[in-house]
């Protein structure tokens, strides 16, 4: 059986969100994908093509103002293109962000995500872990420490570098891109099954 193919779109405004994606790529390695990452800013037609081939796509970016960066959203309104070809249609689809608030209404960007995977018609894998940090006997250090459950959300202090980007964060990111990949390979032989 052949690898899935996860391609990770993503923006990073000041690296905390890269640091994620990185994370989200080094778990989808680690499941036996092939793994794109793409920075949507400076996106190449080469790795449109490379997003047209893949098995799953993960969407990323910081959450500025209550949404994913402006960045992101030119990306999103690019791919329309796929939109009328139907190029995504039934890829799966995932997501993550980051913000400096804990909160920081990063649900919004993940949603955003999931309306536009839906407008692509691809099929959305959520996070897969119980929330952390909610008990006397949980921490900062737990998975899912910020108890999303739609994507994966990071939070990272506006006044450090990406050396404030948590381990638990980092951790949970990896373990989406895990469970991306280990869909992508589930839908892939569910595919090659009933072809045969």
């Amino acid at each position: 059986m052949t690898s899935p193919i996860v391609s990770i779109a993503y923006h990073s405004g000041y690296g905390h969100t890269a640091v994620i994606a990185e994370a989200v790529q080094r778990g989808a390695k680690e499941a036996g994908a092939v793994v794109n990452l793409i920075a949507v800013g400076e996106i190449t037609d080469a790795q449109w093509g490379q997003l047209d081939a893949s098995d799953a796509i993960v969407f990323g970016s910081p959450t500025y103002m209550g949404t994913a960066a402006a960045a992101f959203h030119g990306f999103a309104e690019a791919s329309s293109e796929r939109w009328f070809g139907q190029a995504w249609k039934d890829k799966l689809a995932a997501g993550f962000t980051n913000s400096a608030s804990k909160a920081g209404d990063k649900q919004s960007t993940l949603q955003y995500f999931a309306t536009l995977a839906s407008q692509h018609g691809m099929h959305w894998i959520a996070l897969g872990l119980p929330g952390g940090w909610n008990s006397s006997q949980g921490s900062e250090n737990d998975l899912n420490r910020l108890g999303f459950f739609l994507g994966a959300a990071a939070q990272s202090n506006a006044d450090q570098g990406t050396e404030g980007v948590t381990a638990s964060d980092i951790a949970t990111a990896e373990a989406l891109g895990r469970r991306v990949a280990d869909a992508a390979a589930t839908w892939a032989a569910g595919r090659t099954a009933r072809a045969a």
